[in-house]
């Protein structure tokens, strides 16, 4: 095996959790209010339910080859070249992937901490930590993940606990008005980030100690990334208004600038940045490494290490060209981003699983 690193559930459910969080709840909240308005909340409801079918999707796709990553299954229920040719469409997705995600970070910076950084620095800066990360090797970046675990959750806690005395209720109404297809159209928000992007964690489902348990580990880091998009979708609506939080790229960090206790506790924004940061480099690690270890599979080498280096620099120059500015990112990440998402966290597993059902020995032989 190219890892000889293995992880546990627990790890498995926080960076499952960590993930889910990464890009979501800064930007996930402005998409769904933007469509549905102050039903944004039930869009996000809606996502988190499809993201459970997704999640259940993986992880029949898993148990049908244990110990197989997504490119190995996919080699030996296709054959060798249209194998392969998944293999690398796959690669593409996340190193396509891992690029959004590392702009993300420099937009956020360049926008709204600190103006006057070029973005080309911001994303080298974060880009090193990364390389960094990934050629520690993903036992490494599991166990780290422990570690920020209870920061991530304490600063969660404190954001939601003192933004209730900012809600107003009357903004959450009327239920419904958007209507039924704007709430559903509204839920692909959730849909596609993060949910279409776990096809990242079929790549390290075979280095899970005990894989045969791995589905219950799955759905809970899913579903508890799913209540905190829910729960800071609801905060931006009640505190914010959905007109405001629609307008804003980063709805969620506005929020956290209406914390306010008295005189002496205010202007605690940091919290959101802080939570931002940590959860996006576990996402942006593990969409890298995928990209590398699915590459080292695919043409069968050794190691994946010597891989980091160059693709590192490809993601730092195609974050760069991605996208021109971040306005065009809006119209990206709601009209293009959750079908193109769709054709690898849907359409190629399924159409997979389907394939293992007329060929059930695909893949079973010894490694």
């Amino acid at each position: 095996m190219i890892e000889e690193g293995k992880i546990n559930l627990r790890q498995f459910t926080i960076l499952t959790l960590l993930f889910s969080l990464g890009s979501s709840i800064l930007i996930v909240p402005s998409g769904l209010t933007g469509v549905a308005k102050q039903d944004g909340w039930l869009g996000a409801i809606l996502g988190v339910l499809g993201g459970m079918l997704l999640i259940g999707l993986y992880v029949a796709l898993s148990n049908r080859y244990p110990g197989l990553s997504l490119v190995e299954y996919s080699e030996a229920l296709l054959g060798a070249w249209l194998g392969k040719l998944v293999g690398l469409l796959y690669f593409s997705f996340y190193l396509l992937l891992a690029s959004l995600v590392l702009r993300n970070v420099g937009d956020f910076i360049t926008t709204i901490v600190m103006p006057e950084t070029p973005l080309q620095i911001v994303h080298l800066l974060f880009v090193m930590a990364i390389l960094m990360s990934v050629s520690l090797g993903l036992e490494v970046i599991a166990r780290s993940s422990e570690v920020f675990l209870p920061w991530v959750t304490l600063l969660l806690l404190v954001l939601i606990v003192f933004l209730v005395p900012q809600i107003d209720y009357d903004r959450i109404q009327p239920i419904f008005e958007s209507g039924a297809k704007a709430i559903v159209r509204a839920s692909l928000s959730v849909i596609s980030i993060p949910y279409l992007e776990l096809t990242v964690f079929l790549m390290i489902i075979p280095y899970v100690n005990r894989p045969q348990n791995v589905g219950v580990a799955f759905l809970k880091g899913g579903v508890l990334g799913g209540l905190v998009i829910v729960i800071i979708t609801i905060l931006c609506v009640f505190v914010l208004g959905w007109d405001f939080s629609s307008r804003h790229t980063f709805p969620s960090y506005t929020l956290a600038k209406k914390i306010q206790v008295g005189e002496f506790l205010q202007r605690i924004e940091v919290l959101v940045a802080i939570i931002w940061f940590l959860t996006i480099f576990y996402k942006l690690s593990l969409c890298f490494y995928a990209a590398v270890l699915g590459l080292a599979q695919v043409f069968r080498l050794s190691s994946y290490r010597p891989l980091i280096v160059p693709c590192g620099i490809i993601i730092t120059v195609l974050s760069i060209i991605v996208y021109p500015n971040i306005v065009y990112f809006r119209v990206f990440a709601e009209e293009i981003w959750p079908f193109y998402a769709m054709t690898f966290g849907l359409f190629l597993p399924l159409m997979l699983l389907v394939i293992s059902w007329f060929r059930p020995s695909a893949g079973k032989q010894p490694r």
